[in-house]
């Protein structure tokens, strides 16, 4: 009889430890891809390393019980409609769109690393402001200037803004903490603010996530590699599963 009360709170405290998350979906994107290449330096392509650790995410994520959708599974164009509606569609609890970082000029690719995570906002830091940028280049062809203030001006307010705010925080944080188990020189670039259009049309949580410098040569080769690939992608899950739960706990759940 003592085995079987044993045996039962044994079970109990395992569905403690491992909360079913089948109900939360997470939608992840990858950035550029088909016509859009991303960001080239020796020969890689932005958009196949990110589609990598995108796959890897979702397997991550899928380990813990989520429930995950790609925008893109494969090499093809997405416009910044079809990304964002994607996650509103799939009633997604957050969207993360994942890119690799660039720089042009070629005297710094050395010096120039680091992880960096974004969420939307306007932003007067010209760093920033680059970035965003070079990213959205390609999602917003033909849409002139005008337009492209009434859509992000459409969204700053309000608290899909705060929490995409948290959500990044929580991911950083934990990127960091776990790349950092592996390798000690990994450089935190922080969590940033800035114009992403590819964060504005989804009305959840959402972020960007730089996941390393393709014209670094050290970290180029990281980003290939599937043992940083993998870190990678556990931090992001600690980063989302720390973000849902707080929230839960906010809310009351």
């Amino acid at each position: 009889m003592r085995y079987i009360v044993l045996l039962i709170v044994s079970l109990i405290l395992i569905g403690c430890s491992h909360p079913d998350r089948s109900s939360d979906l997470i939608v992840i994107d990858a950035g550029h891809g088909g016509k859009d290449c991303g960001a080239i330096c020796q020969g890689k392509y932005e958009k196949d390393i990110v589609l990598q650790i995108a796959k890897r995410l979702k397997d991550e994520l899928e380990d813990e019980g989520y429930r995950v959708y790609l925008t893109r599974s494969s090499d093809r164009f997405l416009t910044l409609g079809q990304r964002t509606r994607i996650a509103d569609k799939k009633d997604a609890k957050v969207f993360i769109s994942i890119h690799a970082n660039a720089i042009s000029d070629k005297s710094r690719f050395e010096q120039i690393k680091g992880v960096e995570t974004y969420f939307l906002q306007k932003s007067r830091d010209a760093r920033s402001k680059r970035i965003a940028a070079k990213e959205n280049a390609a999602v917003l062809q033909g849409q002139d200037k005008l337009s492209q203030n009434v859509i992000l001006d459409s969204i700053l307010n309000g608290p899909k803004i705060i929490e995409s705010n948290k959500l990044a925080i929580d991911v950083q944080k934990n990127i960091i903490k776990s790349l950092r188990k592996e390798y000690n020189d990994i450089y935190n670039g922080g969590v940033r603010p800035a114009p992403f259009y590819v964060l504005v049309g989804a009305s959840r949580p959402s972020i960007l996530v730089e996941v390393g410098y393709i014209t670094n040569s050290k970290e180029r080769q990281r980003l290939l590699s599937s043992p940083y690939q993998e870190r990678l992608a556990k931090g992001i899950v600690a980063g989302v599963t720390r973000y849902l739960d707080n929230h839960k706990k906010e809310l009351g759940f």
